[in-house]
């Protein structure tokens, strides 16, 4: 009886220590296959755009294919739960963005997939700043006179939106609020469609992508009075911030990132990790990213998940003090 109680304890010892030193094996064999990395917009668009610049550069550190999956609607939901209800063996990942971990949130708060609850952050990838737009009728030359002239004449200001519930939307509406100025909401079918409005004055004001913002402004047909990120863009370093040209503390910004379904192991999440860092350094993977006006970025796994808590909360706050309902 001895001799086979102590036989079962060797064997229970030696399976322990395979199933401990097995772990590391298996992690130093990721990745031995294609991954694909899920995009919540349909191709073409911007995000499509820089997971495709992402995986291009990605694949090549971890020497396997990353392979780009569209899967847009629901307001990202769709391609959420695609990466939520995968296997958590990181072969796939999920394309983060502000609108599915930040705002949406924010608006749909019983939505059945959270990005914080229901799957595993890896890191920030990509800071996309605003930049605030009015027309030359408007007679503000910076972001300090802009509120005082909105101070002296409440409501007759208004600012254009791509859309109720949009990112332009919101970040105006936390404008209007930190500034405790009385603006109008205008919203439009996409940033494209109140473009023209802005152009001929119809609307005052805008809070617009650097890309879709530049050309206007270098044509001194729109004045660009700050960019809505805590520093300056590297797309458009002459145009100072809003918080140091009137509104000290204002940051609003979209931004981008990487998710894996909740369960995956520490050790995989550590090298995709240290892909989102390697990347700053390539320097094919930031020239590409300069025509989109957008600035590369890395955080730490809990670094990511605190941001997008953090925006979460800031994001919930402006849409009840604004009332903002969306279908």
């Amino acid at each position: 009886m001895q001799f086979s109680y102590l036989k079962f304890i060797v064997l229970v010892v030696a399976t322990g220590y395979v199933a401990v030193d097995s772990a590391p094996a298996a992690a130093q064999a990721y990745p031995d296959k294609p991954i694909r990395l899920v995009v919540t917009f349909a191709p073409g668009g911007s995000s499509d755009a820089l997971a495709r610049a992402v995986g291009k550069s990605m694949s090549e550190g971890l020497k396997t294919t990353i392979v780009i999956e569209n899967r847009p609607g629901a307001g990202g939901v769709i391609g959420m739960d695609v990466v939520k209800n995968a296997a958590p063996d990181g072969y796939t990942i999920l394309f983060a963005t502000n609108g599915t971990h930040g705002i949406g949130p924010a608006l749909y708060p019983g939505r059945k997939t959270d990005p914080v609850k229901d799957l595993a952050p890896v890191g920030m990838l990509h800071t996309l700043t605003n930049v605030l737009l009015v027309h030359p009728s408007v007679p503000a030359n910076s972001v300090a006179e802009l509120i005082a002239y909105a101070k002296a004449n409440p409501g007759k200001l208004n600012f254009a939106s791509a859309g109720n519930g949009s990112a332009s939307h919101l970040f105006g509406e936390l404008f209007k609020s930190s500034a405790n100025i009385d603006i109008v909401h205008v919203p439009y079918k996409g940033g494209s469609a109140a473009m023209p409005d802005l152009l001929s004055g119809q609307v005052s004001m805008m809070l617009e992508t650097i890309p879709n913002a530049l050309a206007q402004v270098r044509g001194g047909k729109l004045r660009a009075l700050g960019v809505t990120s805590a520093k300056r863009s590297s797309a458009a370093p002459d145009i100072p911030t809003i918080a140091e040209s009137g509104l000290p503390g204002f940051d609003a910004s979209s931004w981008t990132g990487l998710s894996v379904p909740l369960g995956t192991p520490k050790t995989i999440i550590d090298i995709l990790n240290a892909e989102t860092q390697r990347i700053l350094t390539d320097a094919n993977y930031l020239a590409s990213l300069k025509p989109m006006g957008t600035d590369a970025t890395a955080s730490t796994p809990e670094g990511f998940e605190a941001h997008m808590k953090n925006d979460i909360a800031r994001w919930s706050e402006v849409v009840k003090r604004a009332n903002i309902k969306v279908e």
